[in-house]
């Protein structure tokens, strides 16, 4: 089975856990531990809030506990007025690190052309205090060295050292900035040919007096490959050689338990349910690590049994608050920044409420669009919207975001709603099916099957909650460069013609399941 581990469990198997830890997209792992406590970052790229930070007590299960920011840049590109918006781009891979009792996340993003530095004494709490400077240092890692020196490692084939101020405020005038390794990519080249992806994705270790230096590289022909460089100066000589091609799972660094165990965190790329982590046992051995079991990623860890990302990653919500709640819990991200105008949990008790203010026809560049990950091997979401102060050219439903998105909702024409569903598989949306509506709520279901990489959705919806319809075609899901990033649920209502109208959306429902509501 190529797409994962995870659809059988043998009996003697199910106090540990399995690959993949987590069956959902959260890419380009950074991870720490503070006393008994592990966090990690990730990256959601164009997402608000952005640089989720997740939190575990034994490495197999983890919950979403902050965000570095809730904004990353207030620019044309992020608030999708520009036309395009900045799908794939906003902020990349995080460095996280914890030095003098202080949390601190960086971060570059090609949008803006800066890299970020964010710190707080509370991980989970904040508040965040916010540096950044320019240039935008690619797949770089923070790394505080024990004389007390700030440093970045950045780049991609060829690798740059840049020291830092104190403050870490900007680069160092004066300081250390040069090339420390000339080629990282040499120790997978075959025959010294260059080719495919340079080494990069840098996260940078201090064990035991040495560095380490984990990258990776994707060889033509090849997979996704773990490069991992040495030294005993910062400033090199570095020596390199490849420690784990196997699967494709490749990109992050290491970690240890209190026991003294280690492990490497790293992901793979699964198809239309995005870049999923993986964690592979380490053992030392003459000085190097080395990752896998016999070379190979295993199946199962000798690690608490995984359960299920609900509610940790990903949460159902029925939109009502106490005083005390916060507005949106942690699970949800607006796709770019939102307009907080624009949408409450408030006007309308028990309810989101998504009002239009912009006119577009293209569900890509719709504001306040609100998401949360799919996960594997299968999952589900269902919502209840009640429709009734929608204005005409206003459509408002549920999709499944991509390039290649998926979407079932409500359109007004004139005096009239209809239901319809729209499929992008080709990348240029069509609306398949269109069904009058002649009550004021309506049901939604999108299903998701990610088993063997079968990456196909299904739409559904129902006029009690109960009895339900399929609608449309299948959508065939591809995970896209343009985006970057694994299909999300989404919550949508956006204008064709005039702004003004609001839907209010009565719950959202996530599942672990596909209960085949058709049949």
């Amino acid at each position: 089975m190529l797409a994962g581990f995870v659809c059988e469990v043998n009996a003697q198997d199910t106090q540990k856990a399995h690959n993949p830890i987590i069956y959902a997209d959260v890419p380009d792992m950074a991870m720490i531990r503070v006393g008994d406590t592990y966090y990690m970052s990730s990256t959601t790229m164009h997402m608000a809030p952005g640089v989720p930070i997740m939190k575990s007590k034994d490495l197999s299960n983890w919950k979403l506990v902050s965000y570095a920011y809730d904004t990353l840049a207030n620019v044309d590109a992020m608030n999708l007025t520009d036309g395009k918006g900045t799908y794939g781009r906003g902020s990349w891979a995080s460095s996280l690190r914890y030095h003098n009792n202080t949390f601190y996340v960086s971060t570059f993003a090609q949008t803006t052309g800066q890299t970020y530095i964010y710190s707080t004494k509370d991980i989970e709490n904040g508040p965040w205090k916010r540096v950044t400077f320019k240039p935008s240092f690619h797949d770089h890692s923070l790394f505080f060295d024990d004389d007390g020196k700030v440093y970045m490692l950045y780049g991609g084939g060829k690798l740059t050292l840049v020291e830092l101020n104190a403050d870490l405020s900007g680069v160092k005038q004066g300081g250390l900035n040069r090339v420390v390794i000339e080629n990282a990519t040499a120790p997978s080249q075959i025959n010294g040919k260059q080719g495919g992806l340079p080494a990069e994705g840098s996260q940078l270790f201090k064990v035991n007096g040495k560095y380490y230096l984990f990258n990776i590289s994707w060889p033509p022909n090849s997979m996704r490959t773990v490069i991992v460089h040495r030294a005993d100066k910062i400033t090199g000589p570095w020596e390199g050689k490849v420690v784990l091609q196997d699967l494709g799972v490749a990109q992050g660094g290491l970690i240890d338990q209190p026991d003294g165990t280690w492990y490497a965190y790293l992901f793979r790329d699964n198809g239309a349910v995005g870049r999923i982590p993986y964690l592979v046992p380490v053992k030392w051995e003459d000085g190097w690590p080395v990752l896998g079991v016999n070379g190979k990623v295993p199946q199962y860890l000798d690690l608490p049994a995984n359960k299920s990302l609900i509610p940790g990653i990903v949460n159902s919500d029925d939109f009502s608050r106490k005083k005390t709640d916060a507005d949106l819990p942690l699970v949800w991200q607006w796709n770019h920044n939102p307009d907080n105008s624009l949408w409450s949990v408030k006007a309308r008790k028990g309810y989101l409420r998504l009002k239009t203010g912009a006119v577009t026809n293209d569900f890509l560049l719709a504001r306040n669009s609100l998401t949360q990950r799919t996960i594997g091997p299968v999952s589900s979401g269902t919502t209840s919207i009640d429709v009734s102060n929608m204005k005409d050219g206003d459509f408002a439903g549920l999709g499944l975001l991509q390039k290649n998105y998926g979407l079932v909702g409500v359109k007004v024409n004139g005096g009239t709603k209809n239901i319809v569903m729209v499929n992008a598989s080709t990348g240029n949306p069509e609306q398949v099916s269109e069904i009058p509506l002649q009550q004021k709520t309506i049901f939604f279901k999108a299903t998701c099957d990610f088993r063997d990489r079968k990456d196909t959705a299904d739409f559904y919806y129902s006029l009690d909650g109960k009895n339900w319809e399929k609608i449309g075609t299948p959508l065939k899901m591809a995970y896209t460069i343009p985006q970057f990033i694994g299909y999300r649920f989404t919550l949508f209502n956006f204008a064709t013609k005039a702004a003004g109208g609001f839907a209010d959306f009565d719950f959202f429902q996530i599942s672990d399941k596909i209960e085949n509501p058709d049949k």
